[in-house]
């Protein structure tokens, strides 16, 4: 068994990279493939934004001739700046139940890594916000939403194995329409709406939404106020963010809280289209466009994947909006069940007031570290 540094600009290589999840996972009816294109872009040197900035190395474990693991580390210079630190991230880590695989590929990361004079070793976290965190370590059973990392269950014995320890985890919830919903909920959000002067701006067409791309960008970047694990987006990663979620977004689905004309939250939840990306396998030539717009009309399923708001509008009130906002996105949608992707489990508070809701934290995932 090898360990080998893929070579991104060799066609073979990046082929056996990209299709070893496929093999993994070719009897596992719950695992969705990300879409080909985007799949491709993460080892694109030249187009993805990512490499503006930072670096990234791939490696895959190899045995007679055939990739039997592979492994990203990522050197996000953006993050450690923001962040002061000195971090690498893992992420697209797929292996067969071999142990000496596995820590063949963290080896060489880490290896990687502190060449850079980095020291830590942080994930599985990916190249951008949309790549979804954590390892799957509860929810097997359940299809992920479209873009949340789904992965076999011996995977966190691997991880371990190969020295890595975990440092917390984020949770999922399902909501099912038809549950009861606490009508004060949409009483506080109207008072809390009246006493601020906030209000909430709607949008009809994608050309609405293109226009309050830059705007979302701003107000992502002003809210992060330095919790661990995010990162200030470039502007040409919020372009390529754009383009992605403008490709399946639903204007009725994507909701601003305005004070006058200042953004200060947001809501974003889109149809979820997985099972469209299933039938394709993540292909969208030449017919899986064509499902994937089918299925954005006729999935019951709607994903609730971001939502923020400014730190001096946030408590109970604030929450109390975009929770609001939610359900109405779902009901007015038609949609029978919503996926409230990648909640902190470290926020007792938001979790509390999540179930009371009745809403069913089903799903979670772990981030792992390692000192280097």
């Amino acid at each position: 068994m090898d360990i080998i540094t893929v070579d991104t600009t060799d066609r073979r290589q990046v082929r056996q990279f990209l299709a070893l999840p496929f093999r993994l996972y070719r009897q596992v009816p719950q695992w969705v493939p990300p879409l080909d294109p985007d799949a491709r872009l993460m080892l694109d040197r030249q187009h993805h934004p990512f490499y503006q900035h930072s670096a990234a190395e791939f490696f895959l474990a190899v045995e007679d001739g055939r990739a039997i693991g592979r492994l990203a580390v990522l050197d996000n210079h953006n993050y450690n700046v923001f962040h002061k630190e000195r971090t690498a991230f893992f992420c697209l880590f797929e292996c067969e139940n071999n142990p000496q695989a596995a820590r063949g590929l963290f080896e060489a990361a880490v290896a990687w890594a502190r060449q850079r004079g980095l020291e830590r070793l942080l994930g599985p976290k990916g190249f951008t916000a949309l790549d979804g965190v954590g390892l799957l370590v509860q929810g097997f059973e359940h299809r992920p939403a479209f873009g949340v990392p789904y992965n076999l269950p011996y995977y966190a014995a691997l991880v371990e194995a190969a020295g890595l320890k975990r440092k917390g985890d984020v949770l999922s919830g399902h909501f099912e329409v038809g549950r009861p919903f606490p009508s004060k909920i949409h009483e506080v959000a109207r008072r809390i709406e009246q006493r601020r002067g906030l209000h909430i701006a709607r949008f009809k067409t994608r050309r609405d939404l293109e226009a309050l791309v830059p705007r979302l960008g701003e107000l992502y970047n002003s809210a992060l106020d330095g919790p661990p694990n995010n990162v200030p987006l470039t502007l040409a990663e919020l372009r390529m963010l754009a383009d992605q979620l403008l490709s399946y977004a639903d204007p009725r689905l994507v909701k601003a809280v305005m004070k006058g004309d200042e953004m200060i939250g947001y809501l974003f939840a889109y149809p979820d289209v997985s099972a469209a990306v299933q039938r394709s396998k993540g292909r969208l030539w030449p017919l899986g466009w064509l499902d994937l717009l089918l299925e954005f009309k006729r999935t019951p399923w709607v994903n609730v994947s971001g939502a923020g708001i400014l730190r001096k509008f946030r408590g109970p009130g604030g929450m109390a909006i975009l929770f609001s906002e939610m359900h109405k996105s779902i009901i007015e949608g038609g949609f029978k069940h919503a996926d409230l992707v990648q909640i902190s489990a470290d926020d007792d508070p938001l979790q509390h007031e999540l179930r009371d809701l009745g809403i069913d934290l089903y799903k979670a995932h772990r981030l792992y570290e390692r000192p280097l």
